[in-house]
């Protein structure tokens, strides 16, 4: 039996980030599936590990955590990967987990959710097009961290990287071209390129 327990549905990216964090890790892991689009997540049963009513959430022995970027913390603290050395890598990587946070996959993962999964004509055009402007400013943002340079906060791989990445690997269902910046395009395939890398449709359960 795994130590770690995450529940996971392939479609987000936010479970994606802990679920990738034990792909490239070599670490041993049980994903837990969620019928996240019937509403399990609302359940009673599912509030008693959590209840923002969210995913993903890591049971690890007697322990419950949600939020990302706290789980991602939490396995540095465990495990000792893609973390930091010293306390001012510490700072720097979780300046671009929280840019991430509230910049990055804040925009990503609504209007990716919008335009993949809800019709056109449900779709509200004035909050389409504001997501679509802020995701542009973040992807500029980001292109621009990235040029110069392999990876966003340190000079390898970190949990920056790792949550940044959350959404950037659905394919089709990314509302955008990741061809117009050239800086991440690169960054995502030396991602892509790293030991134990899997795409989170093949990571995690679909259902």
């Amino acid at each position: 039996m795994s130590a770690y327990k995450l529940t996971c549905f392939a479609q987000s990216g936010n479970a994606y980030k802990p679920a990738l964090y034990f792909a490239l890790g070599g670490i041993d892991w049980e994903p837990v599936w969620i019928n996240f689009f019937k509403g399990a997540h609302k359940e009673p049963a599912f509030a008693v590990k959590n209840d923002m009513a969210q995913v993903p959430v890591l049971e690890h022995g007697d322990l419950v955590l949600s939020q990302s970027a706290v789980i991602l913390d939490y396995l540095v603290e465990q495990e000792g990967k893609f973390g930091w050395e010293t306390a001012a890598e510490k700072r720097e990587i979780w300046r671009w987990v929280m840019w991430d946070n509230y910049s990055f996959t804040s925009m990503f993962a609504p209007f990716r959710f919008f335009a993949a999964f809800v019709p056109e004509d449900k779709r509200d055009p004035g909050a389409m097009k504001f997501m679509e402007m802020r995701m542009a400013n973040a992807l500029k943002t980001l292109d621009a961290r990235l040029a110069g340079r392999d990876w966003v906060a340190l000079d390898r791989p970190t949990i920056a990287d790792i949550s940044i990445a959350g959404y950037c690997y659905y394919g089709d269902e990314v509302p955008f071209d990741f061809n117009d910046y050239p800086n991440i395009l690169a960054w995502k395939d030396r991602l892509a390129a790293l030991p134990g890398f899997v795409m989170p449709y093949e990571l995690m359960p679909r259902g």
